[in-house]
């Protein structure tokens, strides 16, 4: 590491150029390298949850109260970097889990602060919150006190990745940001908007170039940003809001349901019709046609003639393939197939 960084600066000197501060970093270096090491003497006969005697045993969830749980979060004690060190010590090398959860209740009053700048989206403080504390907990389960940092500068990046997807998954219904370009401008989009008025290609151009994309993804952003959720069925402030909900367009206003279930239930009585005629008799069948079926309908007189019989005879071979007709056409024969009955 120390030939790496001799050679890095050997090559700045080259090119004449200064090397690069950064302030943050080198702060947190140098009070890494100030810590005193971990000692498990200290407090290692220590039982773990005699480490943070003040902690409490329970706490209930920010969905149910969230005034009472916030104000129960910050009469939580701050870990001193001597505690921090052995919980986080006895969870990474003995899997003491009672020390995780000291380690995560200790740093829930930080998932509160940083849950808090996102109350722009619209979103559910307790949501956030409660999204934000699955950071917290995956970032103790990954945390390696070994490496020199506080908990809570680890933490953080963990913090702000779950309730980055927690925004982006339910602030519309439709998903705004699908790459890694367009959660760069969810986040940033409208802090560097100069007004609220659409973005002029000039203004995409330079929003552009602070985010390393293109001025396509920008005013593609844009454009999802301002757009809202409509509903498929009409709700009560759409006339006063000059809103047209989408079922408004359809022609007839038909419920898509209803119509299919009466155009499959027309079509059972067309096949069953068509099966019950199958078991009636040449003659019986043709009256029943003549009869009913046919645009210009026979009389009584006219197929007596036909099949020279009395008129009276017609009519009792009409009633009897009604009959069977009517018998064949009962809900069971519509609706179970045939090998069944």
């Amino acid at each position: 590491m120390a030939t790496t960084t001799s050679d890095a600066a050997n090559a700045n000197k080259k090119d004449g150029s200064a090397p690069i501060k950064n302030d943050a970093r080198d702060a947190a270096l140098k009070a890494a390298a100030q810590r005193p090491p971990y000692d498990a003497s200290t407090l290692g006969d220590m039982n773990t949850r005699d480490l943070v005697p003040a902690m409490p045993t329970h706490l209930s969830a920010p969905g149910v109260n969230l005034g009472a749980y916030i104000n129960t979060v910050h009469q939580i004690p701050i870990l001193t970097p001597v505690q921090e060190q052995e919980l986080a010590h006895r969870y990474y090398d003995e899997g003491d889990v009672e020390a995780a959860r000291l380690l995560v209740m200790s740093h829930l009053r930080f998932v509160i602060h940083i849950a808090r700048s996102y109350s722009g989206y619209g979103l559910p403080q307790a949501d956030l919150i409660q999204e934000g504390n699955l950071g917290l907990m995956k970032a103790v389960k990954r945390f390696d006190p070994n490496k020199g940092v506080r908990l809570v500068s680890f933490a953080v990046h963990w913090i702000k990745a779950e309730i980055h997807e927690f925004v982006i998954r339910n602030w519309r219904i439709v998903k705004v940001a699908t790459t890694k370009a367009h959660r760069k401008l969810f986040f940033n989009l409208r802090s560097l908007k100069k007004t609220n008025n659409q973005l002029t290609l000039e203004e995409a151009d330079a929003i552009a170039n602070d985010l390393n994309v293109t001025r396509k993804q920008v005013l593609e952003m844009e454009s999802r940003l301002t757009s809202y959720d409509a509903s498929f069925e009409a709700q009560s402030s759409d006339d006063d809001d000059g809103r047209y909900a989408p079922q408004l367009f359809l022609e007839d206003g038909i419920d898509p349901a209803e119509q299919l279930e009466e155009e499959d239930w027309e079509e059972n009585n067309s096949s069953a019709l068509i099966a019950a005629m199958g078991t009636l008799d040449d003659r019986s069948r043709d009256i029943v046609e003549q009869r009913w079926l046919s645009e210009q309908k026979s009389t009584l007189h006219e197929l007596a003639a036909v099949y020279s019989i009395s008129a009276e005879r017609v009519r009792q071979i009409e009633k009897n393939a009604m009959d069977k007709i009517r018998d064949a056409m009962t809900i069971d024969s519509v609706i179970l197939p045939d090998d069944i009955q």
